[in-house]
């Protein structure tokens, strides 16, 4: 009797715009919890392959086999935050003039106001004093979320090392939990789901890893042929930004424009931005297809409202993990017949194969 049941459609839209609500209150609650537990869910399952390559070809125990990896991931982080660091102080010494700069090239869009516009430098300085008042409250609201941040930071650090010590420890148990919660005709396709998942998420950030390392390296390399200052750290900027799809690569084109402007003008600056966008163009179009193939594959509408949606759910980190379980999703709806629409809509546009002509001797 309840298998027949077939509810209304208003009733069915209520239901899916509740789950939805639901869904996104608990995301949003608990992002605290959730937001360590998905990285540390990615690196997991990146750290994988070695951890076990550790345990079976080595004879490693399965606690030191799922620290190593950790370890050795910790000892690449802290090498480049202490390059990145290297390069930022080097930056903030030179702040003063940057400063001076910025003062000289305000003063010379004050005067081009004043004489295009015919507004007064007394009428602009009086309406600057009037709003300093509020970008001040709004600068110091904005150091109180840096610290804030900053703190919170630190704090998913040390869950996502322990969260991911523990899914490599125990990732086993985990793959069995999640089989025994389907029936058991339904058991090899999850098994299925669940291996191209790995492979999905592994190709993902191998994928980001690589394209920052090539970017870092060609981004920088552009910047010290133009003779640009502060050009690796410029060059790595661009390309950690680079992660945010389509949203981080205007960011790091404006920051370089700005930056360059001051130091050298207008022309480098032009300069810089045009050979950045180029870099992005051969990245978007030739490195990264390579290096993602196929697997992770959607369409850029998909992809921006999934950048849109990571970063109001979650902020910043929404962002970055908006993607990988949007392509995720996809993966369930390609592989679940009542789903196969909405994975349609994700995925990209297949290109139709043209018909075969038959040859005079076929025919």
């Amino acid at each position: 009797m309840m298998r027949n049941l077939q509810l209304p459609f208003y009733v069915k839209l209520a239901l899916v715009l509740l789950s939805v609500v639901l869904v996104y209150i608990i995301m949003v609650a608990a992002a605290g919890i959730l937001i360590p537990l998905t990285f540390a869910l990615m690196f997991s399952v990146l750290l994988y392959p070695v951890a076990g390559f550790l345990e079976t070809r080595f004879k490693f125990s399965r606690s030191l086999a799922s620290m190593l990896p950790i370890l050795v991931s910790l000892l690449l982080l802290g090498f480049f935050v202490y390059f990145m660091a290297v390069q930022i102080v080097s930056f903030s010494e030179d702040l003063p003039m940057l400063e001076n700069r910025f003062s000289e090239i305000f003063k010379e869009l004050q005067r081009w106001i004043s004489r295009e516009l015919h507004i007064t430098t007394r009428t602009q300085s009086d309406y600057l004093s009037k709003s300093s008042g509020s970008m001040v409250e709004s600068v110091a609201g904005s150091l109180k979320n840096v610290v804030y941040s900053l703190s919170n930071i630190l704090l998913w650090t040390i869950f996502i090392i322990l969260f991911t010590f523990f899914m490599l420890f125990h990732r086993r148990l985990l793959n069995r939990f999640v089989l025994h919660l389907f029936k058991t005709d339904d058991r090899p396709k999850v098994s299925e789901i669940l291996r191209e998942t790995k492979i999905l998420v592994n190709s993902y950030i191998q994928a980001l890893l690589i394209e920052m390392l090539v970017l870092s390296i060609v981004n920088s390399t552009l910047f010290m042929i133009m003779g640009i200052r502060y050009a690796l750290l410029l060059g790595v900027m661009a390309a950690c930004l680079n992660i945010i799809p389509y949203l981080g690569m205007y960011t790091s084109i404006f920051i370089t424009f700005l930056v360059t402007f001051a130091n050298a003008g207008g022309n480098t600056a032009l300069g810089a931005s045009i050979g950045l966008f180029c870099v992005h163009l051969v990245d978007s179009n030739v490195l990264m297809p390579r290096l993602v193939g196929r697997r992770v594959k959607m369409n850029p509408f998909i992809t921006i409202l999934a950048v849109l949606i990571g970063e109001f759910v979650w902020g910043v980190p929404g962002m970055f993990l908006f993607i990988p379980i949007a392509g995720i999703v996809k993966l369930v709806c390609e592989r679940v017949d009542s789903l196969e629409a909405w994975g349609i809509l994700i995925g990209v546009e297949e290109k139709e194969s043209k018909p075969v002509k038959k040859s005079v001797e076929q025919e």
